[in-house]
């Protein structure tokens, strides 16, 4: 297995993470289970260029410079750090280059149709408010769980809705309540709207860096296609499901709700990811070797 040897430092912060409450199983057994679960995703990863599926939902075009891990090691590696098994996500995806510090994961909601109607009225200030309340509400169960209270601070990209692909994004900036970190973790999120749910991509990075990784997240979702069917074009009234909810309360509720599901996660994979990427990157290059040669 290719330099799994730089990730020892990274195991190593993990089980520093160990002392909260917030995993059942023992120190020991957690840091082996995250061990296994980075041998699985390195072992299971793809490289690009190549056609991905997500949830039979859509077709991903994954560039040559990105490295692909599975649904189910996604969620077994995110589950063996912040202690949650998250069915939802599709994948995660990884820049082959370790001059890059970033991490998309993908995900597929199956809410229903969401109407777009409240787009054109909706205010990002009260939406901002909204998502301050909601968090607030949520940091009860954080501290049961033994996660870092969040606070948010503000937008990071004012939430914006493209009617003509249906696609919303948005990015709120928080980070741990009290702290005084100038740069911060981002979850750049951007959701691709379809006939039974959303799709979307969430961006982890941090404020130094989030305006540059923009449009890198911008070019990965042009390559986001529904299949035949499942498009939001594809709506039938009357039979097909509606989501309870619509644009605006996905990004101040459902968002409030989940905002700190990633926090923990994201914190290391942001701001830890090159010890994982050099591992990856290994791996994806080992992969593109044996693709030429089979070519």
């Amino acid at each position: 297995m290719p330099r799994l040897s730089a990730l020892r430092p990274l195991l190593a912060l993990f089980a520093l993470l160990l002392s909260a409450p917030l995993w059942a199983l023992t120190q020991e057994q957690a840091q082996q289970e995250f061990a296994a679960a980075q041998h699985a995703a390195m072992a299971a990863s793809l490289s690009g260029p190549r056609t991905l599926t997500l949830a039979d939902q859509a077709s991903l075009e994954l560039p040559e410079a990105m490295v692909y891990v599975p649904a189910e090691e996604t969620r077994r590696l995110m589950q063996a750090i912040n202690g949650d098994y998250d069915d939802s996500l599709q994948g995660m995806v990884l820049p082959v280059s370790d001059e890059e510090e970033w991490t998309m994961l993908l995900s597929f909601d199956p809410a229903g149709y969401i109407r777009d109607d409240d787009a054109k009225e909706w205010d990002p200030d009260d939406m901002l408010n909204s998502l301050k309340e909601g968090t607030e509400a949520a940091n009860q169960e954080r501290r049961q769980r033994g996660i870092p209270e969040l606070e948010v601070l503000g937008w990071a990209e004012v939430p914006a809705y493209t009617a003509s692909n249906h696609q919303l994004r948005w990015s709120a900036t928080a980070r741990d309540k009290g702290s005084q970190e100038s740069n911060y973790t981002i979850n750049y999120k951007t959701l691709a709207l379809g006939r039974e749910g959303y799709l979307g991509v969430n961006l982890i990075t941090d404020t130094d860096n989030v305006n540059r990784l923009k449009p890198v997240a911008g070019a990965l979702m042009s390559q986001l296609h529904f299949q035949p069917g499942k498009g939001y074009d594809d709506f039938q009234e009357g039979s097909d499901k509606v989501a309870e909810y619509g644009l605006a309360a996905l990004v101040a509720g459902v968002a409030a709700k989940k905002l700190g599901f990633f926090a923990l996660a994201a914190a290391m994979l942001a701001k830890y990811a090159k010890l994982l990427l050099i591992g990856l990157a290994g791996v994806g290059a080992l992969l593109r070797r044996v693709f030429k040669r089979q070519g």
